[in-house]
């Protein structure tokens, strides 16, 4: 009986371990190649395990549109150097990021510049968002 009893806390120990360590791939975004976005920032949610900025962007009809693009999580994100107020709703930002391989208006972030204008919260600088 000691034996079965150690045999299923080894097995639910194993499956608990390993759903915690699982994690999704980045296989919805073409990572071969990083594309340019620009756009005005509607909203910054700084979540885990996945960060996300949604923008307006104008297509090439002149049509806004809204995109969102994935990020790290807010712990790696800041530890790239950036800071909570470094982008806001309503702030321009240029992007760049792995587009989804559907086309669909998104992307993985890799970089954020933004170009607010405010020095003080990094304007122009390019940081890490991934």
């Amino acid at each position: 009986m000691k034996l079965k009893t150690f045999g299923l806390a080894t097995l639910c120990t194993l499956v608990l371990v390993s759903r915690g360590t699982a994690h999704h791939s980045h296989g919805n975004y073409d990572v071969t190649q990083f594309i340019p976005v620009q756009g005005t920032v509607k909203e910054v949610h700084w979540i885990n395990p996945h960060s996300w900025i949604y923008f307006e962007v104008k297509d090439e009809t002149g049509k806004t549109v809204q995109w969102a693009a994935e990020a790290a999580d807010p712990s790696t994100i800041q530890r790239n150097g950036v800071k909570r107020e470094d982008v806001k709703p309503g702030d321009m930002i240029k992007l760049r990021c792995h587009r989804l391989r559907d086309g669909s208006n998104g992307c993985l972030l890799g970089f954020v510049t933004p170009m607010h204008g405010d020095a003080a919260r990094g304007n122009g600088i390019e940081k890490k968002w991934d």
